[in-house]
């Protein structure tokens, strides 16, 4: 059996494969849709897949203090993914998605030390590498400010807003936190897109890629939800938020997105942060 940080560790990495994995589709396939637009078909297409395995599963329904807290977050992190989507797609992968990241991560990190104390020696120097790695992957070669930086930065408070909500949710069925976050992020991104009246503003490829970036997300999702329940919600942040060591990798692999050995450096950092925060 886990004890509880091995257990984070264990949700939080595979949530970061998840959403790394999602932000490379959902940035690759937002360079021909509406970022809203795309982001709610997005949540249409997680919400279905989750929604699937409640009612299959006949799970119980959290408390109704904990469905609100959820809701909220599904809307603050919704409204991050669509403006990290955007940014994405403007900008260098490589370099938005740890921005984001970083600021995602550090704003809930704070709150935890705060509510839950300080973590343990080795596992701080897991948040110093962490930081560090992410750090070494958002620098820029050539001293000039990349496109999309000020839209990765606020998708980062959205993402931190998402954070702080599920963990202030509590208690409750890690599925159902998942589905009604989709709920929320369906809302928001369907009533912007009512406002702009942009319902045409995506390919058919781009649906397709919507509906699978969404359900790969959902299921990043469940897994950062079962990370935070299962110890502190630094490292649960934490280390979910290396997902942008695999959408680097995925920008590099896919797309040839220039790769200098720092990158390679950050992305080794990150990697060593999570067996330190693991070990609580």
């Amino acid at each position: 059996m886990f004890a509880a940080p091995q257990l984070t560790a264990v949700y939080g990495t595979a949530a970061a494969m998840a959403w790394g994995t999602s932000d490379f589709l959902g940035g690759y396939f937002t360079r021909r849709a509406n970022a809203f637009l795309f982001t709610a078909v997005f949540n249409l297409g997680g919400l279905i897949l989750v929604g699937t395995l409640c009612a299959a599963t006949h799970a119980g329904f959290p408390a109704q203090r904990s469905a609100l807290w959820v809701l909220a977050g599904g809307m603050a992190g919704s409204t991050g993914v669509a403006i990290f989507f955007r940014a994405l797609s403007i900008g260098r992968m490589g370099l938005i998605a740890p921005i984001a990241a970083v600021l995602g991560a550090a704003i809930p990190a704070i709150f935890s030390m705060f509510t839950e104390g300080l973590p343990g020696k080795i596992a701080l120097l897991g948040f110093v590498f962490a930081v560090a790695g992410l750090w070494l992957m958002t620098r820029s070669e050539d001293g000039n400010t990349p496109e999309g930086i000020g839209l990765a930065i606020l998708s980062g408070i959205g993402f931190a807003g998402f954070y702080i909500c599920v963990r202030q949710a509590g208690e409750g069925s890690a599925l159902w936190f998942a589905t009604i976050t989709r709920t929320g992020g369906l809302i928001i991104t369907g009533l912007i897109v009512l406002l702009q009246r942009r319902f045409r503003d995506i390919t058919a490829s781009g649906i397709r890629g919507a509906v699978i970036a969404g359900g790969i997300d959902s299921m990043g999702t469940l897994l950062f939800v079962l990370a935070s329940q299962s110890g502190r919600l630094d490292d649960a942040v934490v280390i979910s938020s290396l997902y942008p060591a695999v959408t680097v990798l995925l920008a590099r692999l896919v797309l040839q997105e220039h790769f200098t050995r720092w990158k390679f450096v950050g992305l080794l950092a990150a990697l060593a942060a999570v067996p330190m925060i693991a070990t609580g």
